[in-house]
C-alpha cells in the first residue's frame, strides 16, 4: 500500500477510474451479447434497434478511453455483419 500523501490520492483516483471504467467496459459486453442472443428472433427490427444501442454504447466506451478507438471500430464491424446476416 501506498505511504506518501501523493500516493495515496493516486491510489484513491485509480480505484474510482476503474470501478467506472468497469461499468462502461460491461455495459458493452452486454449490449453485444444482447444482440447475439436476438439471432433467434427473426425481426430484423429489434435486431436493428440493439444494433444502434450497440453502437452507441461501444463509441461512449471509446470517446471515454474505456477501449481503444480500433478496438470500438472493429467491434460494431463485426457487430454490423453478424447483424446483417442474420436478418438476410
Amino acid at each position: 500500500m501506498a505511504n506518501h500523501k501523493s500516493a495515496l490520492k493516486r491510489a484513491r483516483q485509480n480505484e474510482i477510474r476503474r470501478m467506472r471504467n468497469k461499468s462502461y467496459r460491461t455495459r458493452v459486453n452486454n449490449v453485444t451479447k444482447e444482440i447475439r442472443l436476438a439471432e433467434g428472433e427473426s425481426s430484423g427490427e429489434t435486431i436493428a434497434t440493439k444494433l444502434n444501442i450497440a453502437k452507441s454504447a461501444i463509441d461512449i466506451a471509446a470517446k471515454k478511453g474505456v477501449i481503444h478507438k480500433k478496438t470500438a471500430a472493429r467491434k460494431i464491424s463485426r457487430l454490423s455483419k453478424f447483424a446483417n446476416t442474420v436478418v438476410a
